[in-house]
């Protein structure tokens, strides 16, 4: 008997011995071995036979069986059903409610149970999609009912039902043709559409049953229905078949789920904390700006109050440019389709465009959707030396995108918005230095709004799409330069594969506000391939008296005026901080004996160079500060005849109440240096008062 054969032997019948005995590496046990599986801690488990996740958690304990509610394997976020490979190694995490990610597996699993439910209510279900989103989940039907909230009441107490029996979730596979049976049997015609269309290359397909209820979904899902310890539905709205506006009218109905009632109903409460910040509302209500459907949907107006808050954000932004060595450029609203054909833009954004506009001659023109093809002909427009690189060109540049009317959302999601745009051509040798300039610079306009709640997203290339263009070398470069720039600065930053621009990768600000929802605003992106021969064959004369090849970054730290705007009247509720309110000061008269003295402290006031205005009606003090509040005046100066003899104003401050009895210069200077700090002292939360702060699973 060969030496190898008495291992073989050996090991199969004596596991507990364990292969560190024998002195075997990974790539040797493998031999022996169907699979490996190695854990967070290090720890490897063994399997000889055909194992789940679920298995791996047997294998460690049951109270660790019990509490596992899905798993990670290599990366991906699988059921404890799903079947390891028979061979090799991989690497597990089990998840368990503590876990992030089983929030999104416990979710979809609460979709299935709401789509059952409503199946159970309501005659003629077809199903479509059911995927998780952002702070919970919905699923899209067509059935002839038109539900409404007055529904929400029987299909929760259905889904109360299904949940306390507690039937586990069955993943069942099946071969195309077999999957397309199963869907035509049940009648369900959106699903035999997708395995026959969006399915077509998919040899095998999953199916998950949960007693009498079956849906095409690859999950995964949590075990069983008793995993879900709370849930709600919140909304119902209209919604198309695989969003096609001209495909079959939906019903979507909207839902969330957590593993226990008190996060349940912290998430409820921070439901209602968003409705009361919705900068929509507040917009309307403090006369920011306005949307007007005959001037077009998705195109924002700024009233004078809101225009303000504007100017000041682009006047603040023009000084730390020129600061930084930026020069202002300007550009048309339009361009030749050309243009974008050869920047690229148009094949990859062509949906997202406006119409293109024929001239004389057939000549093309589209609204502009982007700035960097217009600065790359403003560099291109003479010879350039490395003696003038880096060079940064900067505009607050207006561009149009053809967003479908029911994506609009406000001032976070509209067809025509201003960015803080900005595009640097440098050397190779100065890319990294640039970089770090815009990320540094990205940190001090955030910091300077306290806005001091964030992560660094990276957006790389996956390596599997054919989406992205350029050499495979140069992303590489690109991407490793990022990753070196953050790890200097101290960010912690983790990389996404697939969020690149198709031109290059990029580094996303993914801002956290004061009651905890993320937006993505400022992006840094570098960009070797817009300069090079295939696209705009862009060039400086180095040294050596030869041609060289630009890097390009592009950078916009407040990214789309329009949309931070709107994220800062939501963050703020309304309340912004002194250096940015359109109104920073009222002056309030005691009655109508005071209205001279009143007038004089205004016309102090609008000297020193604040934006000031005067209640001198003849209404109660009472309703005038109760006006001022409601308007959120940072400072109110109450002036009667007392304060007209002593040449001082009591000062009423919106977040530390009634400050008492100032001289107007000092009143003046304490206002004037909080303006100079930009300070950010307390940010509004609504109805809990002044606070400190400065994946889709279906098919």
């Amino acid at each position: 008997m060969h030496s190898s054969n008495l291992i073989e032997i050996v090991v199969f019948d004596c596991p507990l011995y364990g292969w560190s005995r024998f002195g075997l590496s990974l790539a040797d046990r493998k031999e022996f071995l169907m699979l490996v599986v190695k854990l967070p801690d290090g720890t490897e488990k063994e399997f000889n036979q055909p194992s789940t996740p679920g298995d791996v958690a047997s294998s460690i304990g049951p109270g660790l069986a019990k509490a596992a509610m899905a798993a990670v394997v290599d990366g991906n976020t699988v059921g404890l059903d799903y079947g390891l490979p028979s061979e090799g190694a991989v690497d597990l995490r089990l998840l368990t409610k503590k876990d992030a990610e089983s929030l999104s597996v416990l979710r979809h699993s609460c979709a299935h149970i709401m789509a059952r439910a409503v199946m159970r209510l309501f005659d003629g279900v077809q199903l479509a999609f059911g995927p998780t989103i952002d702070g919970g989940f919905y699923y899209d039907f067509e059935l002839e009912h038109t539900l409404t909230e007055e529904d929400f009441p029987a299909i929760e107490a259905e889904m109360a039902k299904i949940i306390k029996e507690g039937e586990p979730f069955e993943r069942i596979e099946r071969s195309r043709d077999e999957a397309l049976q199963v869907c035509r049997d049940m009648a369900q015609e959106f699903k035999v559409e997708h395995i026959e269309s969006g399915l077509a290359d998919h040899e095998m397909l999953s199916f998950y049953q949960q007693g009498e209820f079956v849906d095409l979904c690859r999950g995964p899902h949590v075990p069983n229905a008793k995993a879900v310890g709370a849930f709600k539905l919140l909304s119902v709205a209209g919604a198309y078949w695989k969003g096609d506006a001209s495909r079959q009218q939906l019903q979507r109905l909207y839902g969330t789920a957590f593993f226990d009632k008190q996060s349940l109903d912290a998430h409820l409460e921070r439901i209602e904390e968003a409705k009361r910040r919705d900068h929509r509302v507040l917009g309307k209500q403090l006369d920011l700006f306005m949307i007007s459907p005959l001037a077009g949907s998705g195109l924002v107006m700024w009233l004078p109050k809101g225009a303000t808050i504007r100017t000041l954000l682009e006047g603040f932004m023009r000084d730390e440019l020129s600061k930084r060595g930026y020069q202002p450029v300007y550009t048309p609203s339009i361009g030749r389709t050309e243009l974008y054909e050869t920047s690229g833009h148009y094949p990859y954004y062509a949906d997202s465009m406006f119409a293109p506009i024929t001239m004389e001659q057939d000549e093309q023109y589209i609204l502009k959707p982007m700035n960097c093809p217009h600065h790359i002909m403003i560099y291109k427009h003479r010879p350039r030396s490395y003696r003038e690189l880096p060079v940064r060109l900067a505009e607050f540049g207006t561009v149009h995108r053809y967003e479908k009317s029911g994506e609009l959302s406000g001032m976070t999601r509209v067809r025509g918005f201003t960015q803080d745009d900005a595009h640097i051509f440098c050397t190779a040798d100065q890319v990294a230095s640039e970089f770090q300039g815009c990320i540094e610079m990205t940190q001090f306009v955030l910091k300077s709004l306290g806005l001091n709640d964030y992560r660094v997203r990276l957006g790389f290339r996956d390596p599997e799409s054919t989406k992205y263009v350029g050499d495979e070398q140069l992303w590489n470069n690109a991407q490793g330069s990022l990753v070196e720039v953050c790890q200097n600065l101290g960010i912690e930053a983790e990389p996404e594969e697939g969020e690149a621009a198709f031109y290059g990768p990029k580094a996303d600000f993914v801002v956290t506000d004061c009651i905890g929802r993320e937006w993505q605003l400022g992006t840094v992106q570098l960009d070797y391939n817009l300069p090079s021969d295939e696209r705009f064959g862009l060039e400086y004369v180095g040294a050596d008296n030869s041609y060289h090849k630009p890097v390009m970054i592009h950078r916009a730290p407040l990214g789309s005026l329009e949309r931070f705007i709107g994220v800062l009247i939501e963050h703020f509720a309304g309340a912004f901080p002194l250096w940015l309110a359109p109104e920073q000061v009222r002056v309030l008269t005691v009655s109508e004996k005071s209205e001279e003295y009143g007038r004089s402290v205004l016309q102090q006031l609008i000297d020193a160079g604040f934006r000031a205005s005067g209640d001198f009606r003849a209404e109660k003090l009472g309703a005038k500060i109760r006006d001022g509040q409601l308007e959120l005046t940072p400072y109110m100066f109450i002036v009667g005849p007392r304060d007209a003899e002593q040449g001082v104003v009591s000062v009423r401050d919106r977040i530390d109440g009634d400050l008492g009895g100032m001289p107007i210069a000092q009143a003046i200077a304490k206002l004037s240096d909080e303006v100079k700090q930009r300070a950010v002292r307390k940010v509004y939360s609504g109805s809990a008062g002044l606070t400190d702060r400065g994946s889709t699973n279906e098919y």
